[in-house]
C-alpha cells in the first residue's frame, strides 16, 4: 500500500539535461535513463507513492503500462522537461521553468462532456466528373451511395448501375453526420438509353436528400466549413486528396465521439430582451455557423462546433464557457506554474507561451532538437485551440507576476482569429494605460521554428515588485473582474480608469438626466442587473461592474436617454449601484399620494396638450385626470359622469 502521498522522478535523459534534484522537489537522485537501465527505480515507487510525477512524456506508454502490470491504482502524471526547458542553450538556467512545468502537471484537470454522432454509411456523393464515379466504385462496398452530378457534367454511362447516378444542384444544406439534409434544384433521373454521355430527363426543383456524410468532388464552393462532421471535401483535380478522401470516408461507419467544447448557460447570455438584440459577439465570430440566435438567447449546436473556442473568449457575461479545460481549471494551473517559478528562484517575470499540440507542440519539439529550443524565462502552456485564450486569461497571468503573454497560431489557420485580435487589442490598451508593454501580449503567427526562435529569444525582463495571489473563482466573469483588478493593482502605474476599444466586455452607461423619465424599461432588459431600481423611491442605480456593453438597455429607452462607453473605472467598480437619477415621487393631486414621477407626468402632459380630447371643459378634466392615482381616477370618472374617451362636442 502506498504510504507516502506523492513523488517526483526526474531523468537527466543520459545527461542530456542539467537537473537540480532538491529545488525541482524529486526524491532522491536524479535518474540518468529511467526507462531503461533504472526503471526499477520507478517499479519501486509505484509501491511507495500514492501520486508520481514523471518528468518524461516520450516513454509514458512504458511506465504506464508498468505501472499497470504493478497494479497500481494511485495517480500517475507526466510532464516533459525535456523539450520545453532541459533541451535548451539556457538549460543550465531553467530550473524555476522545470519547476513551473512539473507544478502545471501536478495541477488537476477537468472533465468534459462528449457527443456520439452515428453514422449509418448513407451517402451522397457530390461531382462533376468521371472522378466521382471512380471514387464511388471505390466506396460502394462499405458505403451505401448515391451519386449527385451538377448540370451539364459529360459523363460517361457505367456499364452495370450498381449505385444511383443522378443529376442537380444543392440550393440548402444543414446538418452534420448522420443528420444532413439537402435541397436539391434541377434534379433529374438519367435515361437509361444514354449512349455516348448520361442524357438526364426532366428536371425539378425542391427535392430532398437525407444522409449521414456528403462527401463533395464538385470543385465548387464548399457547402459548409471543413469542419463539419461527416463532410468531405476534396479537389476533383488532385488525384492525392481524393484518394485520402476516399480513405477517410471509407472509415466512417459506425459511432463517433465528439468532444463538447462550449458550456452554455442560456439564463447568462445577454444577446437579446424584449425582441430588442443587444450582444452578438458569438454570432460575429463563430466560423462554423454553429450558433444561431433563439429569442433572449443564442443556441450553440456541439454537433457543429469546432472547438476554436472564439465565442468562449468574447463572451462577457460567460454564458459561453470553454471546457477543455474550464477556465478556472487552466486559471489553476497557470497560478501553480507561476509560484512555482519564483519559488524556485525565478527572478525574471517569464513570459506564458500558449500553443496547441499538433503544430505549437511540434514547433518547440523542432527547436529543441535542431536549434536554441525555448529560453529560460519561457513557460509553455499546452491548450486545446490558440484562439480560446480570452482576457481574464491573459490578465490573471500578467497579475501573477507573467511578463508578457504569446499566443502562438498558425500561420494559415484553420479559422479566423478576429476574435484573438479582439483580445489582444484590449490587453494592449490595459497595458498601456497600466505601464506594462503594450506588446505585453501578443500573437505569434508562424509554421516556421526558426521564426518562433526569433520572436521568444530576447532579455527577460526584471520580476516586478508587486504580483497578485488571488485564487480564481470559478465563475469566468468573476475571474475578469477580479484579474483585471489584480492587474492593475500590481501594475507599475497603477490607474484609476481605462478608456477601452468599442466592444470591450466593460463600461459605463451614460445617461441623459433631462431626457430620461424613471420608465424603468431599461432595468427590466438589462440582462445582468446592472441597472437596478429602488423600490422605495424612483430611482435608477447602475453597478459598472456588471455592464457587459450589451447595448440592450440603449435600444429599450424609449426616450433615447441612454449610451454606452466601453472603459473600466476602478473607482466606480469600488462603488456598486451608483445612483444615475432620482426623484421624489409625483403626488395624486387629489389624496397626495405617490404614484410616479414629476418628469414622467409632465411629459405626457406635455405631449397631450394639443390632442382633441384634452381641449375645452371636458378636456380639462381630463387633463386632471392624468395627475391623479389610480384610485382617485376611477372615482373622478365616475362622480363626473363623463366619458373620458368621447369626444367634444
Amino acid at each position: 500500500m502506498p504510504q507516502t502521498p506523492e513523488t517526483r522522478l526526474i531523468c537527466t535523459c543520459e545527461g542530456t539535461m542539467s537537473l537540480a534534484s532538491e529545488t525541482l522537489g524529486a526524491t532522491g537522485k536524479p535518474a540518468s535513463q529511467l526507462c531503461r537501465a533504472q526503471l526499477d527505480n520507478f517499479r519501486q515507487a509505484l509501491g511507495e507513492f500514492a501520486t508520481i510525477t514523471v518528468a518524461c512524456t516520450q516513454e509514458a506508454p512504458l511506465f504506464a503500462e508498468v505501472a499497470e502490470d504493478a497494479g497500481f491504482a494511485g495517480v500517475l502524471r507526466f510532464a516533459n522537461i525535456r523539450e520545453t526547458a532541459g533541451w535548451s542553450a539556457e538549460g543550465a538556467q531553467a530550473t524555476p521553468k522545470m519547476a513551473a512545468l512539473l507544478a502545471m502537471a501536478e495541477t488537476a484537470g477537468s472533465s468534459f462532456e462528449t457527443l456520439s454522432l452515428e453514422s449509418r454509411g448513407v451517402a451522397l456523393l457530390l461531382g462533376r466528373d468521371d472522378v466521382a464515379l471512380e471514387a464511388a466504385r471505390q466506396l460502394s462496398g462499405v458505403l451505401d451511395l448515391t451519386v449527385l452530378l451538377v448540370p451539364g457534367a459529360d459523363v460517361a454511362p457505367p456499364r452495370q448501375t450498381t449505385w444511383p447516378v443522378l443529376q442537380g444542384k444543392i440550393a440548402r444544406a444543414v446538418g452534420h453526420m448522420g443528420e444532413f439534409e439537402l435541397t436539391v434544384d434541377a434534379y433529374a433521373a438519367p435515361a437509361p438509353s444514354s449512349r455516348a454521355r448520361l442524357e438526364f430527363g426532366p428536371a425539378r426543383n425542391g427535392a430532398v436528400s437525407r444522409c449521414d456524410l456528403v462527401l463533395d468532388l464538385t470543385g465548387g464552393q464548399a457547402l459548409f466549413h471543413h469542419t463539419r462532421p461527416g463532410y468531405l471535401r476534396a479537389d476533383p483535380r488532385d488525384p492525392a486528396a481524393v484518394a485520402a478522401l476516399v480513405a477517410e470516408a471509407g472509415q466512417m461507419v459506425g459511432v463517433f465521439d465528439k468532444p463538447k467544447y462550449i458550456d452554455f448557460i442560456p439564463d447568462l447570455c445577454a444577446h437579446s430582451r424584449n425582441k430588442k438584440t443587444g450582444c452578438t459577439r458569438c454570432l460575429d465570430l463563430c466560423p462554423t455557423g454553429a450558433i444561431l440566435s433563439a429569442g433572449d438567447s443564442v443556441v450553440i449546436d456541439p454537433a457543429i462546433c469546432a472547438g476554436c473556442g472564439q465565442c468562449a473568449a468574447a463572451c462577457p457575461t460567460g454564458a459561453a464557457a470553454y471546457a477543455l479545460p474550464v477556465v478556472a481549471s487552466l486559471a489553476a494551473r497557470l497560478r501553480a506554474g507561476l509560484s512555482a517559478w519564483f519559488a524556485a528562484g525565478g527572478r525574471s517575470a517569464p513570459v506564458i507561451l500558449f500553443h496547441d499540440e499538433a503544430h505549437g507542440a511540434a514547433l518547440i519539439d523542432a527547436m529543441a532538437r535542431f536549434g536554441r529550443g525555448l529560453p529560460a524565462h519561457v513557460i509553455p502552456v499546452q491548450i486545446n485551440e490558440p484562439s480560446h485564450i480570452g482576457p481574464e486569461i491573459m490578465a490573471a497571468a500578467l497579475a501573477w507576476g507573467a511578463g508578457g503573454v504569446r499566443v502562438l497560431a498558425q500561420d494559415r489557420p484553420a479559422h479566423p482569429l478576429d476574435g484573438l485580435t479582439n483580445t489582444l487589442d484590449l490587453m494592449g490598451a490595459i497595458c498601456a494605460a497600466t505601464g506594462l508593454s503594450e506588446e505585453g501580449c501578443a500573437l505569434v503567427q508562424t509554421d516556421d521554428p526558426d521564426v518562433l526562435e526569433t520572436a521568444l529569444w530576447h532579455k527577460a525582463t526584471d520580476a516586478r515588485a508587486a504580483r497578485s495571489s488571488f485564487l480564481p473563482p470559478e465563475d469566468k466573469r468573476g475571474l475578469l473582474t477580479l484579474a483585471m483588478e489584480e492587474l492593475n493593482r500590481t501594475a507599475p502605474r497603477p490607474t484609476a480608469r481605462i478608456e477601452l476599444p468599442k466592444g470591450a466586455p466593460f463600461g459605463s452607461v451614460q445617461l441623459n438626466l433631462d431626457s430620461c423619465t424613471l420608465c424603468l424599461a431599461c432595468v427590466g432588459a438589462c440582462p445582468t442587473g446592472a441597472l437596478g431600481d429602488n423600490p422605495d423611491k424612483p430611482m435608477l442605480r447602475f453597478t459598472e461592474s456588471a455592464c457587459v456593453q450589451c447595448g440592450i438597455c440603449a435600444a429599450t429607452c424609449p426616450e433615447q436617454a441612454i449610451a454606452i462607453e466601453a472603459r473600466m473605472d476602478f473607482a466606480a467598480w469600488a462603488n456598486p449601484k451608483r445612483i444615475l437619477k432620482e426623484e421624489e415621487p409625483f403626488c395624486c393631486t387629489a389624496c397626495g399620494k405617490g404614484f410616479g414621477t414629476g418628469s414622467s407626468i409632465r411629459r405626457v402632459i406635455d405631449r397631450l396638450d394639443s390632442h382633441w380630447m384634452f381641449s375645452g371643459e371636458d378636456g380639462a378634466a381630463r387633463k386632471r385626470l392624468l395627475t391623479m392615482c389610480d384610485d382617485c381616477r376611477t372615482k373622478e370618472v365616475v362622480m363626473a359622469g363623463f366619458d373620458p374617451h368621447e369626444p367634444p362636442a
